[in-house]
């Protein structure tokens, strides 16, 4: 492993701010930290940096254990949200600054130079500061500072945050081509859950100081390891519920619920996706009326409402949606063929408790 914290925590007067985390990252792996405000992920960074030392556990670079060690001693790439560069010093002396530190030779300082210009897409830039940059070109100078002295691990602090949104999907999709060019081991913070979904190879979900899920971005999508989790990535149906007769139902719908005692309150989620809508209202098992329909570009998402009152929020295509010549107001049926019980976060249900379920599929139907 590259590196590994182990029951890592950090507190501030007497307020954890990061509570018992152990987690590893792959050699070469671009893993996210990912949570709400005040979640503990940028703590952990800086704990990994040298920045902030624990108040108890261990920070693993490489194998060595590295909480006596200085932020020089680790040979760490860190980048900051808002970027940190010399206002007094051009391009070429913010990138050449850590080298000069270190006592690189002149002409390894040039070349060094000279192959992140090339790399980064900042030729002919050299000479220019930091305000005649624009945002974008501003981050990747910080990030080619980082990595100028080769370190072993880049860590990025909301790295993408100070851009707009057209800048930041291209810095998105540039330092994933970066990563796969370089393959050094990074990571990075963020609040975003779509930039840690397309960037990340796995996820790390911070809650309050907490470790709620690591996983790859399918896997903690598909399978939220409890209620934070499933809220916090993407849109979840959540519905409370109650085990009747070896069923978890509400209003008209219900679940199964193997194994459960009547009178017991469950917590059931599904993705929209898995809401399955067809304008012949005897095709699927529950009716509803189509109350609100919401442009999101290639998808819709729209709102059903129950004769009970419930709604169940549901996403098509376009042509899906055009086909079945749907609108506001009509009245459809639907199936719901994914579902899974949702533990209350930092308890995440045991796999073997996993109640997710997949409905029989229609007759002719690929599955």
């Amino acid at each position: 492993m590259s590196i590994e914290l182990k029951n890592v925590s950090k507190n501030f007067g007497g307020v954890a701010a990061v509570n018992n985390v152990t987690f590893s990252v792959k050699e070469g792996e671009l893993m996210a930290l990912l949570g709400p405000s005040g979640g503990g992920k940028t703590t952990v960074l800086r704990m990994i940096a040298g920045l902030e030392m624990p108040t108890a556990g261990d920070v693993f670079i490489r194998g060595r254990r590295v909480n006596d060690l200085s932020v020089q001693q680790r040979n760490i790439g860190f980048v900051f949200q808002n970027y940190a560069l010399f206002k007094n010093m051009n391009v070429f002396k913010n990138i050449a600054f850590g080298l000069q530190i270190k006592k690189w030779k002149r002409a390894d300082v040039r070349e060094r130079i000279a192959e992140l210009l090339n790399l980064f897409g900042l030729e002919g830039l050299d000479r220019r500061y930091p305000h005649q940059l624009s945002g974008g070109q501003r981050q990747r100078v910080a990030i080619a500072r980082a990595l100028a002295s080769k370190p072993s691990v880049l860590l990025l602090d909301e790295p993408f945050g100070a851009v707009d949104a057209r800048i930041r999907q291209e810095l998105r999709e540039w330092l994933v081509r970066l990563h796969h060019e370089l393959n050094v081991t990074t990571i990075f913070v963020t609040h975003d859950q779509e930039e840690a979904m397309e960037v990340a190879d796995r996820i790390v979900i911070f809650s309050r100081g907490v470790l709620e899920q690591v996983g790859t971005p399918r896997e903690i999508y598909d399978q939220p390891a409890n209620e934070f989790v499933a809220r916090f990535i993407g849109v979840m149906n959540v519905l409370e519920t109650e085990v009747r007769d070896g069923k978890a139902r509400i209003g008209e719908l219900e679940f199964p619920a193997h194994g459960q005692m009547d009178g017991q309150k469950l917590r059931i989620g599904f993705r929209p996706y898995a809401v399955q809508i067809s304008s012949d209202l005897g095709l699927y098992q529950y009716q509803a009326v189509l109350r609100h329909t919401f442009f999101l570009g290639v998808l819709l998402r729209v709102e059903l409402e129950l004769p009970s009152g419930l709604t169940v929020r549901a996403r098509m295509t376009k042509e899906e949606y055009s086909h079945q010549g749907l609108a506001d107001g009509r009245r459809v049926s639907f199936q719901i063929r994914q579902c899974r019980v949702l533990a209350r976060e930092e308890a995440a249900l045991p796999a073997e408790t996993d109640l997710s379920f997949q409905a029989p599929p229609l007759l002719g139907e690929n599955i």
